[in-house]
Formats: structure tokens, sequence, C-alpha cells
């Protein structure tokens, strides 16, 4: 590890007033040209208990983190915070995917959709930028499974969306299907394509191999970028599967999204957006002009404290303790799909996740209701319903789910 350590408490709360006392000062410092300030006063009031919560002080405190701070200058009245956020990015590249030091750009985003609709931007303008592309030459290749944020980013960039197929029983990609698709695209003009590998789905936990994307699109001599949606498997699979090379040790991946208010237990609106060099450049803003150094995102003004909230959950546990956090969940899911298996239950589970995916003809909708697991589709009939195990979801939870689930099939064999 490179930069990845464990921090005691006062270490990290020193670190972040430290910090904080880099930032502009809205209540002592002369500053009349920002329009922004510490949170109001009336309403969140500094209490004497913030100085022993460095998240909630960061929060009051309000730092803008504007830009991307991995390149060029950012604004100067924040640079504490932004430092810290570096630090974020530092251990997440290069400690967690591999990138070698300094080789990367990326920020802390308001989420997954945002970064992954910020990496089919930035490849859109890429293609249109450097090889003169025409906007109907682009094409998102992405599976059946993908998120919602992958047909969202879509429609707002004017791009077609290449929906692969997957199998049912393993939700790998069809590859036959694929090459098809990729054959019939050429056909029709396309010559550019951005791909997004899986890591990780919404509702199975399913991970794409991006090998079966790169083999097609070279065989047909195809140009292409390849993105990485780790939103869900980003803080899971690097640490359950230690052997795993999706990452930027495979130099035909370009970029990764990771969520950081899933797994990792941030305040929702923390997404991880981290790319290559040489590729972020293309989403420039020059309009921005009074942004001290170069507005990247898609967001522009973002909050400081959800990075800061991530640089304390990481520092918190150190490489080593988050390898144990994600070991127990991993021994949890095994509890569940063992205890499955007795019952004959059907199931979907990726070995290296922590979600199980359960055939719904098993189960009742008012057993589904009670434990609130999640449907496939919330306006339709149901295939599929999963069970997340997130850090709260102990063993006697789910051996109450069983016991439920035992009684709820013995009485469809009665019946």
């Amino acid at each position: 590890m490179w930069y990845w350590k464990k921090l005691s408490q006062e270490e990290r709360k020193t670190r972040i007033q430290e910090a904080l006392l880099e930032n502009i000062n809205f209540i002592e410092d002369i500053s009349l040209g920002y329009p922004a300030s510490k949170l109001d006063g009336q309403v969140f009031y500094d209490a004497p208990f913030l100085k022993e919560a460095p998240t909630l002080q960061t929060f009051v405190a309000n730092p803008n983190h504007i830009g991307c701070h991995t390149l060029g200058a950012s604004e100067n009245v924040f640079s504490g915070t932004h430092e810290l956020e570096r630090e974020v990015l530092n251990v997440l590249a290069v400690d967690v995917f591999k990138a070698k030091p300094h080789s990367f750009d990326g920020y802390i985003s308001p989420g997954g959709t945002e970064a992954n609709i910020q990496a089919l931007w930035m490849y859109r303008n890429y293609f249109r930028y450097k090889k003169e592309a025409e906007l109907h030459e682009i094409a998102i290749l992405a599976s059946e499974d993908t998120h919602y944020s992958i047909p969202k980013g879509a429609n707002l960039l004017h791009l077609d969306w290449i929906k692969v197929p997957v199998a049912t029983d393993t939700r790998a990609i069809d590859k036959n299907a694929l090459e098809k698709l990729v054959i019939e695209a050429k056909q029709n003009g396309k010559k550019y394509f951005i791909v997004v590998s899986n890591l990780g789905t919404t509702m199975f936990g399913s991970v794409d191999h991006p090998e079966d994307y790169i083999s097609v699109l070279e065989k047909h001599h195809l140009d292409y970028k390849l993105h990485i949606d780790g939103a869900y498997g980003g803080f899971v699979y690097p640490f359950s599967n230690e052997s795993s090379t999706i990452n930027f040790s495979n130099p035909n991946i370009s970029s990764i999204t990771i969520d950081a208010h899933k797994m990792l237990q941030a305040p929702y609106g923390t997404g991880v957006f981290i790319c290559r060099k040489g590729l972020i450049e293309n989403v420039l803003t020059k309009e921005a002009a009074y942004v001290e150094g170069m507005d990247l995102t898609l967001c522009g003004s973002r909050s400081g404290a959800n990075a800061i909230a991530v640089w304390m959950i990481l520092f918190t546990y150190g490489p080593n303790g988050w390898f144990e956090k994600v070991s127990v969940l991993q021994m949890r899911t095994q509890f569940l799909c063992k205890e499955l298996d007795r019952l004959g239950i059907v199931y979907f589970r990726e070995p290296h996740m922590n979600i199980v995916t359960l055939d719904a003809t098993y189960i009742p909708k008012s057993l589904a209701a009670k434990y609130h697991l999640v449907p496939e589709n919330h306006h339709g009939d149901n295939l599929w319903y999963k069970i997340v195990l997130m850090h709260h979801v102990e063993v006697e939870h789910l051996t109450t789910f069983i016991a439920d689930l035992k009684a709820a099939l013995l009485c469809l064999k009665t019946n």
C-alpha cells in the first residue's frame, strides 16, 4: 500500500482540523467575492460537540470542492480539504485499483450515476475531438443488466445504447450475441464504442468479464474506450477477490466508477470517478472562467464534506480493517446461500459479492414486503427479489428470514 493506512481518532481529528485551518474561514476572514458562506448559523449552529466531530465540523464549514483537484489549480480558499480529497483518490486509484502514482485524474462525485455519465460524456467528446467522429458513429455498449444511469446518459448525450443480452442463470454476457450486435452496428456505420463493463450489477451483483468486450471489438478492428461501473462492487470485489485484474493494471481499462454511499456507508450523494491521465480534459468547460483552475466535472460545485466523510472512513479502517469487514459480509452471504441450498431455493450469487438474488416464484409477496426485499420491477411482474448483505444485516436477521421462508414453503406444499 502506497497511501492507505489506519489512523487513530486523534490523528484523524487533527488532520481534518488542520485542513480546515488552511481553508477560508467565512466568520473571521474578509471574503467579498465568493457566493458562499458557512452554513446558516441560525439553523446549523456551531455547537461545542463539533470539535470532536470533524466530519460534521466540515459539513458546517461548507467547503466547495468545485473542479478536479488532480489536474492544475483549484480554488485556493479551500486548498486544505482539497488536499484530503486528493488523498482519498490516491488510496482508491493506486492502492485499490492498481494505478501508478500520478497517472490518473478524478473527483468525488455526487453519486455513481453522475460518475457514469461523466465517463460517457468524456469518451463521447474524446471521439469527437480526437478522432473527428460524428455523433451517429459513436455507440454505447453495455449489458441488459447495466445500471439505469447508462440509458439516462445515452439519452442526455444523444448516443445509441446497444444492449447486450446475458444468460439467465449466470448473468454472463452472451458473447455470440455481442459479436452479432457489434457486426450489425459496424454495418450501420458505428465506428467508435464506449464500453461499460459491470463490476457488481445493481440487481444481481454480477461481474462482467471485460475481456469479452475487448476480444470482440479488437477482432473487428474497432476503436473503443472501456469504463468499469464498480458503483456497487468497487468496495467489495477488489478485497474479496484479490486476484482480480479488473483495475488499472489492465491497460484497456480507462476509467472506473465507485459509490461510497453504498458499501462504504458514506452519506448519500457520494460517488467517485477515476480515469487515466489525458482524458478528462475532453470535458473542460472553458466558459467557467471565473472558477480558479478548470471545471472538468458534470456537477460543478459539490460539497467537500462528502470527500471528508470518505477520507474518515478509509483512514479509520485502514486496508486490513476494511478487508476484515468485507470478509465478515462474505461469510454471512455464504451462510445465507447454504440455508437456501438446504431449502432448494433457486438463486443467483456472484461468488465474490454480497448480493443474493432469489427466484421470485419461491418468495410470497407478503414475505418480500415484511423483509423489504427489493424486486426487479416495482411496476410489473417480478422474476427476482434481492437481498443485500450490508453491515447492519446480522446472522440473526437471516435465521429469522429463513425460518419464515421455511414456514411459507411448507404452507404452499400443504395447500
